[in-house]
């Protein structure tokens, strides 16, 4: 039947597989967590009576198979669950959090995209040559310093040494003050831009030596319109699937670096649940940012998909 699909078609059904697939894993995942949650939830010396309450708001006293499908019908309808520490939905306690770190990616990707772009770009027009030479280097270099050790670097050269931006967003609301986003998105941008920009470089480099590109050249096009609108196009789709890859990445550093600069985003959200042993809002965590992965993955085929319409793309 899927081979009367059309490719989209195929895509969205492998990513709604994938996604029931990360919904089950992290059911199994907090099943599988070793102890009673309700005796660690009860504190020191747990209670007997207040063990049973934990165990019936968790619904630990139910099977699992009844428990899964309850969860899964709630997040259908739009419910996570329900905090165990503030008694409030998960859903409200994420949406607090999304708001921060979803300006921080944007921001982050807004400077990334083009970045990437423009140093592979530059790097491929003289390859082998002085500039090729010195963004690898430098791209190499950044790559190997680790998102903390170069956060922590960043925030003692330009916030108490240089005095320039604030060191962490405490007590700052980034949207009134987006100057506390600058360090993180800093953090954020170093590495994928290393990675992106010698994808960039490669592709170019590739498409600039194609037939096509050669066809142009007879033809008498320039070369900034050769370079931007014939061979970039073509060197993008393994780019585009490296962003979204990059995605992944982000929501794992996102939890570093609001954690290093206190940014009141999700990952401040997980971190504070996991030292709770809020469970529900762990598991509602954990399937927004399996979610998130997922239609990232999916988006960067289609545009792959887009660009080099001849590339098999797994379906």
């Amino acid at each position: 039947m899927t081979g009367r699909l059309p490719w989209a078609g195929r895509r969205l059904l492998l990513g709604l597989g994938q996604t029931a697939a990360v919904v089950l894993l992290v059911f199994a995942l907090t099943e599988a967590l070793p102890g009673d949650a309700a005796v660690a939830l009860a504190g020191d010396q747990p209670d007997p009576e207040r063990i049973a309450r934990i165990r019936e708001a968790m619904r630990l006293d139910r099977p699992a198979a009844e428990r899964l499908l309850e969860w899964v019908t709630g997040m259908l309808h739009g419910d996570l669950g329900t905090s165990l520490v503030t008694g409030r939905p998960v859903s409200d306690r994420l949406a607090e959090g999304l708001g921060p770190t979803l300006l921080l990616a944007a921001a982050t990707l807004t400077v990334l995209v083009p970045l990437s772009v423009g140093l592979g770009v530059l790097a491929a027009r003289r390859e082998g040559g002085v500039v090729d030479r010195t963004v690898s280097a430098l791209t190499l270099a950044v790559h190997a310093v680790p998102e903390f050790a170069l956060g922590v670097l960043l925030a003692a050269l330009f916030a108490l040494h240089l005095g320039w931006l604030p060191a962490t967003a405490v007590a700052a609301d980034p949207f009134v003050r987006p100057e506390v986003l600058v360090l993180p998105v800093l953090v954020l941008t170093a590495r994928p831009v290393c990675t992106l920009s010698r994808l960039v470089r490669a592709g170019m480099i590739e498409a600039m030596a194609s037939p096509y590109v050669a066809q142009a050249r007879r033809c008498g096009l320039s070369g900034s319109r050769i370079r931007w609108a014939h061979a970039l196009p073509n060197a993008l789709a393994p780019a585009a699937q490296q962003l979204a890859r990059t995605c992944d990445w982000l929501l794992s550093g996102v939890i570093v670096v609001e954690a290093l600069f206190v940014v009141p985003g999700l990952g401040t959200v997980l971190i504070e649940a996991v030292a709770a042993r809020d469970v529900p809002i762990v598991q509602g965590m954990a399937v927004v940012f399996g979610v998130v992965t997922v239609l990232a993955n999916l988006g960067a085929d289609l545009v792959a998909r887009r660009f080099a319409p001849r590339s098999e793309v797994a379906a």
